[in-house]
């Protein structure tokens, strides 16, 4: 017999204290109700400020010394991957601080970048930005999405400026086509976003990736490698993925048989890769 049914009646017995209206209660209910009962466990909301930290920085232009935002190493939990290779992260969105700008002359450069500035290059800087630039003063805890966006817009004037490769304004474009992409997440997931702003946000995002197509279809003829940070089987990959986007399907599709037959490429690229083929099928269907 089990255990709980022993329990039941032995509290009989006490209506000689007055109390047999409780000679039937479970002994051990007060505590299961107690246990129940047991307030939620509170969940620490991830705050954006936390992630993130003022380290100083020396202009290669002008030599100034200025801080600027960036995000912790090893701090931000990563939740997934787009198909262009936009990794997510819980609580942050790292494209919004991987842009370093100079007050004092205008130099601004994603991190990637900033230190790789030649003579010729600071001295187009000055000549071209530093002279005419008015730089915002960014003094709250986070970058919002809109001081993210002026900040990307002069990395990208001051790659053309200084004649960058196409590489480097590509890698531009498509991480500001990143942070517009974050910019409408973020608007959505507050809830009753603006949809005619949502709309500019994705006009200005495919323009963004057609030009960071161009630039690394440009690049990937003209320049070695690694680019970006990137070896040949991944570039190859992010090509096809921003064609796909365009609807260049048959640029897409070449390259995508190509890695699916590349013995140097690693089983996640091939993995991304089927994906991709299967996107590409499926949106040629809806044509």
């Amino acid at each position: 017999m089990p255990e709980r049914e022993c329990s039941v009646g032995i509290l009989s017995g006490l209506k000689g204290l007055g109390l047999d209206k409780l000679e039937n209660m479970d002994i051990y209910g007060e505590e299961e109700k107690k246990e129940t009962e047991k307030p939620a466990a509170v969940v620490n909301k991830i705050n954006e400020k936390d992630l993130i930290f003022e380290k100083s920085f020396t202009c290669p232009v002008c030599d100034g010394s200025f801080s600027a935002k960036i995000v912790k190493s090893g701090k931000a939990k990563l939740i997934g991957t787009d198909q262009d290779l936009r990794a997510k992260y819980e609580g942050i969105d790292p494209a919004k601080y991987d842009v370093l700008l100079c007050p004092d002359c205008g130099y601004a450069a994603l991190s990637r970048y900033f230190q790789g500035v030649t003579s010729v290059q600071a001295k187009l800087i000055r000549e071209k930005v530093s002279q005419s630039v008015h730089v915002s003063s960014y003094d709250d805890e986070v970058y919002s999405y809109e001081q993210a966006m002026e900040r990307y817009k002069l990395v990208l004037v001051d790659a053309v400026v200084k004649k960058a490769k196409a590489s480097e304004k590509a890698y531009i474009c498509l991480k500001s086509a990143w942070l517009l992409r974050g910019y409408a997440e973020s608007l959505q997931e507050a809830g009753n976003p603006d949809e005619k702003l949502l709309q500019e946000l994705a006009q200005q995002e495919t323009e963004y990736l057609e030009n960071a197509y161009k630039g690394f279809v440009d690049a990937r003829q003209t320049e070695g490698f690694p680019m970006c940070g990137m070896d040949e089987v991944t570039i190859d990959y992010l090509i096809a993925a921003l064609a796909a986007r365009g609807k260049k399907y048959d640029v897409a599709g070449k390259l995508v048989a190509s890695l699916l037959t590349n013995s140097a490429a690693s089983a996640r690229i091939k993995e991304r890769a089927r994906e991709l083929k299967e996107q590409i099928l499926e949106d040629m269907k809806k044509k």
